[in-house]
């Protein structure tokens, strides 16, 4: 397939997709459009774990066994500040800051957030463009029986452990997309768009929230496909299966298929789990991505299926 490849992704499952779409095409026609909304500012720094996740996962440098976080790092940071008292909850390696610093010091420089990002990638020599959702600040907000909790509080600090009861977007009415997220979409050379194997209500949803993004999505020339995180009745990482209980909510590709309701044109689903009851198009494949070459199999099933719905 050629032509551009959009694809809006959260962390992990969709830092291995894209790494997957990297064996496929060339990286100058990848775009990814990184959730934002769990960013935050600790110890005086700006962090955007979903954006770290990726820049980490496709420059080789990302931690193999988590998929997170940085390979053969090093906590001396870490030591010192709990020697001092300071909060730990939240990890911050030697290597990781270095990102963390640097970012910091650019925004409070002046320069975007988006700019701040292809200045990364850039530098780790990775070819694609890599958007944020938005330069201006969402924050996702997780209200449990334990009271509102900021998105990182509830899902690393507590490990998501508090029972959810609703979500919402601080910042989300007012934030505009980032340059190029609209047009990316839009292209007339775009051929495919894909939504990640993210947990849709934490990860997707943030971006779909952003004014305007759903609306191009909906009026988007190319096929808009997604790549079911249900694997076998369950969720492979994170918290998607217990939320869609607390949300009363079968844990099923029907489920997802009606989340992304009148924004998609077809589904990608597990042959763990099958299409059975699906109102709309989809393929089944193992999606489960362990290795290089599944990730390769998983994106090309994805491609494959939207260029089946193109005609």
């Amino acid at each position: 397939m050629s032509g551009r490849i959009v694809v809006l992704t959260g962390g992990v499952g969709g830092a291995k997709l894209v790494l997957g779409l990297m064996q496929l095409c060339p990286p100058q026609a990848i775009t990814a459009i990184v959730n934002t909304a769990d960013d935050f500012r600790h110890l005086g720094l700006a962090i955007s774990p979903d954006i770290d996740t990726l820049l980490y996962t496709l420059s080789g440098k990302a931690n193999a066994a988590q998929g997170w976080g940085r390979e053969g790092e090093t906590w001396t940071f870490m030591d010192a500040l709990k020697s001092l008292g300071g909060e730990d909850w939240f990890l911050l390696g030697d290597g990781d800051m270095a990102l963390h610093v640097l970012r910091s010091h650019l925004l409070a420089s002046g320069e975007r957030l988006s700019a701040v990002t292809a200045r990364f990638a850039a530098a780790w020599g990775l070819g694609l463009s890599v958007l944020p959702m938005s330069d201006d600040t969402v924050a996702t907000h997780v209200e449990t029986d334990r009271g509102e909790l900021p998105f990182q509080r509830y899902f690393v600090e507590q490990r998501c452990a508090p029972a959810v009861r609703a979500i919402r977007f601080e910042g989300a009415e007012r934030a505009r997309p980032a340059p190029g997220v609209i047009e990316a979409i839009g292209d007339p050379e775009t051929r495919a768009i894909l939504i990640a194997p993210s947990n849709p209500w934490l990860s997707v949803d943030p971006i779909l929230a952003v004014p305007g993004i759903s609306e191009a999505l909906k009026a988007a020339s190319a096929p808009v496909v997604a790549v079911s995180p249900i694997v076998g009745g369950q969720a492979v990482k994170g918290p998607t299966a217990k939320l869609m209980g607390e949300l009363g909510l079968a844990v099923t590709n029907r489920s997802i298929a009606a989340h992304y309701a009148d924004m998609i044109d077809a589904l990608l689903v597990d042959e763990r789990d099958g299409g059975e009851g699906l109102a709309i198009p989809y393929a089944v494949t193992d999606t489960l991505m362990k290795t290089l070459d599944d990730r390769a199999r998983v994106a090309r099933a994805a491609l494959d299926l939207a260029e089946r719905i193109a005609g």
